[in-house]
């Protein structure tokens, strides 16, 4: 691994050369030597030790660095340099066998020569794959998107490493021609797919040869902490101060936290209220694959996989009123899917976007219409939220509702002392959750007031995005059988994190220190079981897009397990019977077919659960040409049976549904409109009142 370049790579450059003479190939921005030499620099030996001190000494699980952790870590490094497995060789793979026993020696003495050297290796196999890849680019001759049962195998993770250069060349082969065909689609000729590739390629090697040290050693401290546990982190002294801007909402952007996950910039979380959480069209765990400015559909849009995060994040931030637009890949699509565009004013984070607010439901029609709900949506529990909470009590109250439904839906969590005394609104006084910390301490969080002060009614919605403070306040008001929770699994993130500056009040390096989150603490619910991994489990589940094991805690590599401690001493205040929530489940299961939208949902879902196995893309151009008629037909039905219900005019093709047109199509959540119906099935129960 450690050897210069081999007789064969050698041979591969040999036939870049010879193809770049061709007057109608691309050829590269950069030569081969260009790439950087790297090694450690005067810092990152200081900084290494540091973090071994933090992650062994402090971290919740007390990690031990030792050659079975130093197994993990050069795994989790191969996956974060090459996760695809489309640049090394399985021969490159087994000459780092040599050093699985040698990460936690390099790690704590901060000697880390030996993981630049693979890096390295992993740099210049990228630069050869990008000149294979601009070798195949000819004006002259175009792929055949024809060729029968020809496919694109994106989802390469359980693959095995290619034994030679010509399985990496068929790879290689499929990938150009995937996108090509995506650009092919767009109306692009083939001179016009080849000259933006060629671009696209020139800019890989370009941002190659542009590498530094601290790049590496991010991925190295990072492949540490990632085998230490899913939630603990390095950061490079630049995301570490994109870290506290983040906190501090200080940038004018889209109100998104970004991360880099291999080659993807991925969205981590949303701010609540920002302009990427209104535009309800991005979530967790989405990729951003490219960047376009402007307002204008048709401006050209920058490709930024395989882009550093700080070139991304300049892409996307800018000034109050412009406006970005974005090519995401949904989290719950596979990595090849055709990514979807989304467009966004940027804008400043307003504290008043990120407070809770309540409206009245009342229903037009049914069993229920005239009768009023209130709603709260509580976006995250920020600070003094309880406070926001109780005038919106008051204002429901005042406006005679008969019931609440609290929505916690996207809620990432926040202040664990707004979960506590929220949920103190709503029992007399009693434990809340409970918290164990490394070293084996155990403390109960408790509401103490003694008084209720709401005690009608409670629904809470609650869905896949709901997580850490949103699972310990539906968790309480679920044990005490306070509320009905209604909606998806939540993510289940029941760990407590906490972030540490490595600079030290003496250093004099010329050059900044980053910092390290890790995991401090675990929580339990008052019945004892963990909300990590498992979350809360609604009273009543909707129907959702994503299984529990494909997103949230359950899906994150090196999870902390389920466990449970002790009950608290607490005592219900309602209980639903296995039976009444049963009746509530087949009266929601009797509506949603009832209801279009819902129809539509599960139409979705269907669609996506038959295709989420598929590890494949056709590249028979035909072929993708139907399956985009079919969605375009879909999309246009469904466009025209909304209008066709509020007695307007159809439409003839989609370039017809202009602004104008989808502005006459009230804004309708099918999710909130059948909660409030069942909180009313609830209420008519007379299951929850208290006494």
């Amino acid at each position: 691994m450690l050897k210069k370049l081999s007789l064969h790579s050698a041979m591969v450059s040999a036939l870049g050369l010879l193809l770049w003479s061709n007057s109608y190939a691309i050829p590269p921005v950069h030569q081969l030597d260009e790439l950087p030499k790297l090694e450690p620099e005067a810092q990152h030996g200081t900084v290494s030790q540091r973090v071994t001190s933090y992650f062994t000494r402090y971290h919740f699980t007390n990690a031990e660095l030792n050659n079975e952790m130093s197994e993990q870590i050069l795994a989790r490094y191969l996956e974060m340099l090459d996760y695809s497995k489309i640049f090394l060789l399985q021969s490159d793979i087994d000459q780092t066998v040599e050093y699985r026993h040698l990460f936690d020696d390099m790690i704590n003495s901060g000697k880390l020569k030996p993981a630049y050297a693979i890096h390295d290796k992993v740099l210049q196999r990228r630069f050869e794959r990008y000149v294979y890849a601009l070798s195949l680019l000819d004006v002259e001759k175009p792929f055949d998107f024809e060729l029968a049962d020809d496919k694109y195998y994106y989802d390469r993770e359980d693959a095995p490493w290619a034994t030679s250069v010509e399985e990496l060349n068929e790879i290689w082969r499929q990938r150009v021609k995937y996108d090509a065909l995506n650009l092919t689609m767009t109306g692009k000729s083939w001179e016009e797919v080849v000259e933006t590739l060629g671009k696209r390629y020139n800019n890989v090697l370009k941002r190659l040869t542009q590498t530094n040290s601290e790049d590496v050693f991010q991925t190295i401290m990072n492949s540490f902490a990632r085998s230490v546990e899913a939630h603990t982190s390095y950061l490079s002294p630049a995301n570490a101060e994109r870290f506290e801007q983040n906190m501090n909402l200080s940038l004018e952007g889209i109100g998104a936290v970004l991360q880099a996950e291999y080659d993807y910039t991925v969205i981590q979380s949303l701010v609540p209220g920002g302009p990427a959480d209104k535009s309800g069209a991005l979530g967790p765990d989405d990729k951003i694959v490219a960047v376009g400015q402007g307002d204008d559909a048709k401006a050209e849009f920058v490709d930024v996989v395989g882009w550093r995060l700080d070139d991304v994040v300049e892409l996307i931030k800018g000034p109050k009123g412009t406006t970005v637009r974005l090519q995401v890949i949904k989290a719950n699509q596979g990595a090849g899917s055709a990514p979807r565009e989304v467009a966004i004013v940027r804008d400043k984070v307003k504290l008043e976007d990120r407070a809770a607010k309540a409206e009245v439901k009342t229903p037009e029609e049914g069993d229920y219409a005239g009768r009023k709900m209130g709603v709260i949506t509580i976006p995250g529990f920020y600070n003094n939220l309880t406070s926001d909470v109780v005038a919106l009590i008051d204002q429901m109250t005042t406006e005679q509702v008969e019931g609440l439904i609290i929505d916690l839906r996207g809620n990432g969590g926040g202040s664990l002392s707004e979960a506590i005394t929220l949920t103190g609104l709503f029992i007399d006084q009693g434990p809340v959750v409970q918290v164990a910390q490394s070293g084996g301490r155990k403390e109960i969080n408790s509401d103490r007031d003694g008084q209720t002060y709401y005690k009608g009614p409670v629904v809470v919605m609650v869905d896949r995005y709901s997580a850490s403070a949103s699972e310990i306040f539906a968790a309480a008001l679920q044990d005490y059988g306070r509320a009905v929770i209604v909606g998806e699994n939540t993510y289940g993130k029941g760990t407590v994190q906490q972030h540490r500056g490595l600079a030290r009040r003496f250093d004099f390096f010329e050059k900044p220190i980053g910092s390290v989150q890790y995991t401090i603490a675990k929580f339990y619910r008052i019945n004892g079981g963990s909300t990590q991994l498992r979350g809360v489990t609604p009273d009543i589940l909707y129907p959702a897009y994503t299984d529990a094991e494909e997103f949230g805690e359950s899906s994150q590599e090196n999870a902390l397990p389920w466990d449970q401690l002790e009950r608290a001493p607490y005592k219900e205040v309602g209980v639903f019977s296995d039976a009444k929530l049963t009746e509530w489940q087949q009266k929601f299961d009797s509506r949603v077919p009832k209801n279009p939208e819902f129809v539509y949902i599960l139409e979705d879902i269907e669609t996506y659960q038959a295709n989420k196995d598929k590890t494949w893309l056709s590249l028979v151009l035909s072929e993708r040409k139907a399956e985009e008629e079919e969605d375009n037909e879909r999309k246009l039905q469904r466009a025209n049976e909304r209008l066709q219900r509020l007695g307007l005019k159809p439409v003839k093709d989609l370039e017809a549904l202009t602004d104008e047109v989808t502005g006459q199509l009230p804004e309708y959540d099918p999710y909130l409109e059948e909660t409030v119906k069942l909180g009313f099935d609830i209420i008519e129960a007379n299951k929850i009142a208290m006494n």
